[in-house]
């Protein structure tokens, strides 16, 4: 009796709800057909009734999970964005710090302002500069005029980078005993400098050696730094 109990049970799950695994699969899967539609179509041309196609599953699938392109747009790229964690890059360079002050803020851990910034802008531009990164980016830059949402996207991700760096840099501004007035002007700054050096490379088609890329961020860290005083 117990055993065809279980039975029933594997039969209900396999032909029911599917298990996480089996969901983060096919949440993959429709993603990275999204993503192979929007690139090769554009936004404005990307179907939703071809993704489902393409992608072999129900419209109810798709449709449950994102009732719009927008949604399955922005769905996409914070995907390409997970792959990595942008704020560890910010912790890579962390150092443990024995003074007992520093411990209940800032979890017994030594802050690196200079090296933080520069992990951070290496590691967020060497990821950005991926062909598959690239052709999202000149997507939004090429047809957010047309569409909104599309900036609203991007947005979002700045806004992200802004919130990670003002937070970072406030507490080593309580670390190294140096004031910052405003450390979410600071970020969007910092933020926007990088933005700026991209956004070049992206329309310009140019090509950067990784020496290359970080001689840059050496020079922007430095010079941003420089004026530390004066935030």
């Amino acid at each position: 009796m117990a055993k065809t109990s279980q039975t029933n049970n594997k039969r209900n799950r396999s032909a029911g709800r599917p298990t996480p695994e089996q969901a983060a699969e096919l949440e993959n899967h429709l993603l990275a057909v999204a993503l192979a539609e929007f690139l090769e179509r554009g936004y404005g041309n990307a179907s939703l009734e071809r993704i489902v196609k393409n992608a072999s599953v129900s419209k109810t699938t798709l449709y449950s999970r994102y009732p719009c392109k927008e949604d399955l747009f922005r769905a996409v790229v914070s995907q390409q964005i997970s792959r990595i964690d942008p704020g560890s890059y910010l912790k890579s360079n962390l150092q443990l710090n024995s003074n007992p002050k520093f411990k209940s803020k800032l979890h017994s851990t030594s802050h690196d302002l200079e090296n933080g910034l520069k992990s951070y802008a290496n590691n967020m531009l060497e990821f950005s500069l991926k062909p598959e990164m690239l052709e999202v980016n000149r997507l939004i830059n090429s047809e957010a005029s047309r569409f909104p949402e599309l900036g609203l996207a991007a947005a979002e991700r700045t806004q992200l980078g802004v919130a990670r760096i003002q937070a970072f840099i406030a507490d080593c501004a309580i670390e190294d005993g140096i004031p910052c007035q405003d450390p979410k002007a600071v970020a969007e700054v910092f933020i926007f400098m990088i933005r700026g050096w991209y956004t070049n490379l992206m329309l310009t088609n140019q090509t950067v050696t990784a020496a290359e890329r970080k001689r840059w961020v050496d020079r922007a860290v430095h010079t941003l730094l420089v004026a530390r005083a004066q935030w």
